[in-house]
């Protein structure tokens, strides 16, 4: 089901992507590439136009200028979410996004329909194709619950879950997709620390199975202790990308984080 692991070759490539909102430059001419089966991560101050840029990779807003490569396909920055999800780009979202009086079950089916083809037909008629593809929906998404560590009747609705097993539940119907990358917008907002660390250690195994993943995150400490890579953007503008390591002490990224200017040779984030 999963790919193997490919770090050597590029999976996702932008290529000055630009956004603006009236008069408002939300992003600037970014460029950045993703490989295949590696972390990497999004980070900046609030307003850097993070999720402007997973909005445009996911179809939600259209760019301004500038394309994306992925998985070898050319995208202007104006396709439809629908066709980018099929392509294999699957997102959660910084504000929990669930159908909160649906089944925890429900909600994971909702994301395995992209890969069904029974159609309206097979759905009204509820014939024997109909009824093998739901049957084969229903275990998967009940394999994907275990998975992703919601031990809950399936019958639960979204909205009695925890705030961690929800953010476990956006992830689980994202998986149904089965996507090739996996964009998360701060998964861990909210969570304390130990549902941050049950979180990393998924992510993880997730990324173990060949998914990459793209996220935004605020939690500083976390991101650069998961990621194989990073870029930093500040004011729609990445201002640096490259390892943990040298992400951590580069003068521009602190200065965008902690507005010292100049900034001592010895602080890093």
């Amino acid at each position: 089901m999963y790919p193997s692991l490919k770090h050597d070759t590029s999976l996702l490539e932008l290529s000055g992507i630009t956004k603006q909102f009236g008069g408002v430059s939300a992003l600037c001419e970014v460029s950045l590439h993703i490989r295949h089966g590696e972390i990497y991560g999004l980070i900046g101050p609030n307003g850097a136009g993070k999720t402007t840029l997973f909005n445009i990779l996911t179809g939600l807003y259209q760019a301004d200028r500038g394309q994306f490569t992925f998985n070898n396909i050319k995208y202007n920055g104006n396709s439809k979410p629908h066709v980018l999800a099929r392509a294999g780009i699957a997102r959660t979202f910084q504000n929990i996004r669930l159908f909160s009086n649906m089944t925890i079950l429900e909600n994971v089916m909702v994301g395995r329909h992209l890969r069904t083809h029974s159609g309206v037909w097979g759905a009204l008629t509820r014939n024997a194709t109909a009824r093998s593809e739901e049957k084969a929906t229903i275990e998967y998404a009940c394999s994907l619950l275990s998975y992703v560590g919601i031990n809950r009747p399936y019958q639960t609705l979204a909205k009695n879950l925890s705030y961690g097993e929800q953010r476990r539940l956006e992830i689980a119907r994202a998986l149904a997709t089965e996507p090739k990358i996996l964009a998360l917008d701060e998964p861990v907002a909210g969570m304390n620390a130990t549902e941050t660390a049950n979180l990393k250690e998924l992510l993880q195994t997730i990324r173990a199975k060949g998914i990459t993943i793209l996220l935004i995150e605020h939690d500083v400490k976390f991101i650069l202790n998961l990621c194989d890579r990073l870029a930093v953007l500040n004011h729609g503008k990445k201002i640096a990308e490259g390892q943990p390591e040298a992400i951590r002490c580069n003068p521009e990224v602190i200065e965008a984080y902690l507005g010292v200017d100049p900034v001592p040779p010895s602080r890093c984030i």
